[in-house]
Parts: structure tokens; C-alpha cells; sequence
């Protein structure tokens, strides 16, 4: 799939009057806040929407940048890397970590231990 093909997609997604999310699951997490008593069936479909249009985003750009372009394929480090190394997504490093294996954090804690009894 070329990246014409993929952008093109997503801007036909975009101007869609439909949403893929489920709009009984967005209301549920907006009422599960407690400065929220009722919600209007636009304020969901409006937060539905742009929810959908912000994962598309982040996909895309996480696409271009990473390195599954030649095997048309979307890995969760292309999407860690993009939330690391572009301004935009930067507010989802703690939701995005980078992986990183078991030794290396056991490593990384004890030279913290190591270094605190220094």
C-alpha cells in the first residue's frame, strides 16, 4: 500500500458523518468523571469523532516515521518512537514507553540503588 493510498484513507475517513468508535463506550468514560452530570448526543458524537481522528493522526504519522513502511506494517515501538521524538504526542510517553527488557531495568535499578548508597 503506497502512502498516497494510506493519506488518501485517512482523509476520506475524516470527512465521513460516521464513527467506527463505539459512542456507548465514550460515554461511559465521560460519565465516569465526576465533574460530568449529563452529555448531549452531539458532545459525544463531536468526542467520538475526534478521538477517531486523533488516533488516525497519531497512526500516520507513526507509520511515516517508523520503520514498517516497507512491510506495510504499524509496530508498537514506531508508535512509542513517535510519542518520544515528535512535540506533538510528547504529553504520551507515559502511556507509550519504550519496552525495555527485564535485565536491562533490573540493571538500570541496581546501579539507582548503587549510586543512592554512594
Amino acid at each position: 500500500m503506497s502512502e498516497t493510498n494510506v493519506e488518501s484513507k485517512v482523509e476520506r475517513a475524516a470527512h465521513n458523518k460516521s464513527v467506527s468508535l463505539p459512542m456507548s463506550r465514550v460515554r461511559l468514560i465521560m460519565k465516569s468523571s465526576p465533574d460530568v452530570s449529563c452529555i448531549n448526543q452531539e458532545a459525544i458524537f463531536l468526542t467520538t469523532k475526534a478521538t477517531e481522528l486523533f488516533v488516525q493522526h497519531l497512526a500516520l504519522s507513526s507509520y511515516n516515521n517508523g520503520s514498517g513502511k516497507d512491510t506495510n506494517t504499524l509496530s508498537y515501538s514506531d508508535l512509542a518512537d513517535t510519542a518520544e521524538e515528535t512535540e506533538t504526542f510528547q504529553f504520551l510517553t507515559d502511556i507509550l514507553p519504550k519496552k525495555i527488557l527485564a535485565r536491562d531495568y533490573l540493571k538500570s535499578l541496581q546501579e539507582l540503588e548503587e549510586d543512592d548508597d554512594n
